[in-house]
């Protein structure tokens, strides 16, 4: 029931370059040199490689160093890729799992039915010493969205349009439950999206039951066996929403909040210095394959920086045999190997003292990308390559 506290063993646990490194530090000063089950946890490196610098470096070699002392899976470089894109790509997550990451982003995998959330560095390096972890069960609320997705709207406007109807506390502490129609027909990419900013309301968790396109999408990457859950007709809600996506516009978030949400046409003509597509947020082949559709044969906007992030090596390799990769250098884009380095202002794309990016990220709090005065506007794959090539914020579906 909501609100009970609960004890939940853990199916997978996962952490990154910043996150682990803090949770070995905590069982070392306590004194712990065995972890309960190394086939349950997966550090990957990816917020600020390549290494950034000396101290990135360092981190890398401490989490690396303890993945190989106790037989723990670990991705980096040429291996890896963006934590939450890559477990999905690699079958490492499917319905029915208990997931818990040192990364608030771990919601994403609610998009194949895992119950995915988000905790801090010493709760996680609890979970390692005991293999579970208890918690709140959290209230569940309703996200319905019903109607025909139209040319140029993706998952991404989806969830910010719902972030800005709720607002960034709308869903504080809840499991956030997408269905519908329109979530239907969003690909699985797409779905990842949605639940990926789960975190962006407040939310515990973000969840779209499996259907057959998700058990397709798992079984594909040679996922683990698994169990399908689903709520009941006699779910309770604290709350449902409903939108209509029909004659929806893309959406685009303006500084400095996820929940400060407009329809493109009131954005418009914005003028930026930088667009960022990639993250775990939006790095995967559905976000290369429309942006490359709006940039061939077309330009960068001169003066403007263009980067493009494939998430993972997969996508990259992907993206190159499907020639994305020589379109966005023909269109003067500059192409990076996986990494969170731009989102978060690490490197990669750090922006200076009032620049202004429209990134496909999900965060634009000051000073989040960059400096203080900077401004970061948010939106879809289709719409940041419309904004590369006019050099201000744009409608994707004059390219579509």
């Amino acid at each position: 029931m909501a609100g009970d506290l609960v004890t939940v063993k853990i199916d997978l646990l996962l952490a990154n370059d910043i996150t682990a490194p803090i949770a070995i530090d905590e069982l070392e000063k306590a004194g712990i040199d065995k972890i309960r089950d190394p086939s349950s946890v997966v550090f990957v490196a990816d917020h600020m490689v390549p290494a950034k610098d000396i101290d990135a470096a360092n981190l890398c070699v401490k989490m690396r160093d303890f993945a190989k002392r106790h037989g723990i899976r670990f991705y980096e470089g040429g291996w890896g890729g963006i934590e939450h894109a890559l477990l999905p790509e690699e079958g490492l997550v499917a319905p029915g799992m208990f997931v818990v990451g040192a990364d608030s982003h771990t919601c994403t995998y609610g998009a194949v039915g895992c119950f995915a959330t988000g905790v801090g560095s010493t709760d996680f390096a609890a979970a390692l010493a005991l293999g579970e972890l208890w918690f709140r069960v959290p209230e569940s609320m309703k996200l319905v969205f019903d109607g025909k997705m139209g040319d140029g709207l993706m998952g991404k406007d989806l969830i910010l349009n719902a972030i800005g109807r709720i607002g960034v506390d709308g869903a504080t502490y809840r499991a956030m439950e997408f269905e519908g129609q329109a979530i239907g027909e969003v690909s699985m990419d797409g779905r990842l999206t949605i639940c990926n900013m789960a975190i962006e309301a407040g939310a515990k968790s973000g969840i779209i039951a499996p259907d057959a396109k998700t058990a397709d999408y798992v079984r594909a990457r040679g996922g683990r066996a698994f169990q399908i859950h689903a709520s009941g007709a006699d779910a309770q809600y604290v709350e449902a929403v409903e939108f209509d996506v029909t004659g929806m516009e893309p959406q685009v978030a303006l500084p400095h909040s996820p929940g400060n949400v407009k329809p493109v046409s009131e954005a418009a003509g914005t003028e930026v210095d930088q667009v960022v597509i990639g993250s775990c947020t939006n790095g995967r082949m559905e976000d290369m394959r429309i942006a490359a559709r709006i940039l061939k044969g077309r330009a960068v906007r001169t003066g403007l920086r263009c980067i493009i992030i494939p998430a993972t090596q997969g996508i990259y390799l992907q993206a190159l045999a499907e020639g994305l990769i020589e379109t966005f250098v023909r269109a003067n884009a500059v192409v990076s190997t996986p990494t969170c380095g731009p989102c978060l202002g690490m490197h990669m794309g750090v922006l200076g003292g009032g620049e202004v990016a429209l990134s496909t990220t999900n965060r634009n709090f000051i000073g989040r990308m960059g400096h203080r005065s900077s401004k970061v506007y948010l939106a879809s794959p289709a719409t940041a390559a419309a904004t590369a090539v006019e050099g201000r914020v744009a409608d994707p579906r004059r390219y579509l």
